[in-house]
C-alpha cells in the first residue's frame, strides 16, 4: 500500500465531527466489566454484547473506526457477517488492538515496558486480509517519586516505532499510545513534564524507523492532574495545557490526534476535548478514541438483558458519540 493510501486512511479517522470507539478490552479485563453487571464471561456474550455496540443505528454520523480486540475480528454478528465485513459496510474502519500488555521492565522497578513484537509481522499480514485498516499499541507511563526514568520512556517508545513500521510495511496504519497514567498525587504541571519528555521520544524513535506520519495516528492522554492531587486542574487548565504540550513535541504533518479517556467520567472526557477544541491554531484534529467513556452506560442497560432487545442500550452509545462528535468541533453544550 502507497503512502497516499495510507494518508487517506489516517485522514478518514479523524474526518470532522468523527472518532473512534475503543471495544479491544482484552477477554480477562472484560471479565471484570462483565463481572461488575453480573453478566458472564462467555465467548458468545462477548460476541453479543460488541454486536450490540457495533450495529448502533446511525453509529457512522460519529464514528470513523472501531478498535477490536483479536477474538472479535475473527467473530460475526448473529447474522453470520463478520464484524470487519459489516464495520467497512458502514462505512466504519476496523482496527485491531495488536499489543500483548504491559509487563514489568527489568532493571526498573515499578515500571512497564509492553511487549508483543516478536511474531508481530506475521500477526499484521493476518490480520491485512481480515480486513484491519489500522492497528493500536499502548504503552503505560507511570509517574511516581522517581519515575518514569529515562529508560522507561525510550524503551516504550522504541517498541511503538518497530511496532509502527511493522504495520507500514503491510499496508495498516498504526495507531501509537503512549499513555501517561493519571495514578498518583503529582500535580499538572509533572504531567505536562512527563508527557511532553514522552512525545518527545516517541517522534525521534518514528524519524529514526522511518515511520512516515502522514500515515500514523497519535492516541494520547490529556495533561491532567494525578486523581489524588489535591489541587484538581480545571477544564480550561488541562485543555490549555494539553494543546501546549501537543504543540511543544507533535510535528505538525501528523493527520490528527485521538485522545483516550484514562479514567476520566464520560463528562469530563467529552469537556476537556470540546474546550481543546475552542482553542484557536490547532495544526491537526482533536478527537477521541474513547473505550470506557463510550461503553460504561451501556453496559449496565444492556447486561439487564443480554438476549433481548438492546435498542435503549444502543440509544446511549448513540448519545455518547453524539456528544463526542459534537465535542471534537468545539460545539459541544452539555
Amino acid at each position: 500500500m502507497s503512502i497516499e493510501e495510507l494518508a487517506d486512511i489516517a485522514l478518514a479517522m479523524v474526518a470532522p465531527g468523527k472518532g473512534i470507539i475503543a471495544i479491544d478490552e482484552s477477554n480477562a479485563t472484560i471479565a471484570k466489566r462483565f463481572a461488575s453487571v453480573g453478566v458472564e464471561n462467555t465467548e458468545e456474550n462477548r460476541r453479543a454484547y460488541r454486536e450490540m455496540l457495533l450495529t448502533t443505528p446511525n453509529l457512522p454520523d460519529y464514528i470513523s473506526g472501531a478498535i477490536l480486540y483479536d477474538e472479535t475480528l475473527r467473530q460475526s454478528t448473529k447474522d453470520g457477517v463478520p464484524f470487519a465485513k459489516y464495520l467497512e459496510s458502514q462505512g466504519i474502519l476496523p482496527g485491531v488492538k495488536v499489543d500483548a500488555g504491559a509487563k514489568p521492565l527489568a532493571g526498573c522497578p515499578g515500571e512497564l515496558v509492553t511487549e508483543g513484537l516478536d511474531g508481530l509481522r506475521e500477526r499484521l499480514q493476518e490480520y491485512a486480509k481480515l480486513g484491519a485498516k489500522f492497528a493500536k499499541w499502548r504503552a503505560v507511563i507511570t509517574i511516581g517519586e522517581d519515575t518514569p526514568s529515562g529508560t522507561c520512556i525510550d524503551a516504550n517508545c522504541h517498541a511503538l516505532a518497530r511496532y509502527a513500521a511493522l504495520c507500514q510495511e503491510v499496508g495498516i496504519v498504526p495507531m501509537v499510545e503512549p499513555e501517561v497514567l493519571m495514578d498518583g498525587d503529582h500535580d499538572i504541571d509533572t504531567c505536562y513534564d512527563v508527557t511532553e519528555a514522552t512525545l518527545r521520544s516517541l517522534f525521534g524513535a518514528l524519524y529514526e524507523h522511518n515511520v512516515m506520519l502522514e500515515g500514523c495516528i497519535l492516541k494520547a492522554s490529556m495533561v491532567v492532574s494525578g486523581k489524588d492531587c489535591e489541587d484538581q486542574a480545571d477544564f480550561e487548565e488541562v485543555a490549555a495545557q494539553t494543546v501546549h504540550c501537543l504543540k511543544a513535541a507533535v510535528p505538525a504533518n501528523l493527520p490528527g490526534v485521538v485522545f483516550l479517556s484514562g479514567g476520566q467520567s464520560d463528562e469530563q472526557a467529552t469537556r476537556h476535548l470540546n474546550e481543546m477544541n475552542q482553542l484557536e491554531g490547532n495544526p491537526w484534529p482533536l478527537s477521541f478514541s474513547y473505550g470506557r467513556a463510550m461503553q460504561a452506560a451501556a453496559l449496565k442497560i444492556w447486561a439487564k438483558n443480554p438476549s433481548g432487545d438492546f435498542s435503549e442500550a444502543q440509544a446511549t452509545v448513540y448519545a455518547r458519540a453524539k456528544d463526542n462528535g459534537l465535542a471534537a468541533l468545539g460545539e459541544w453544550e452539555g
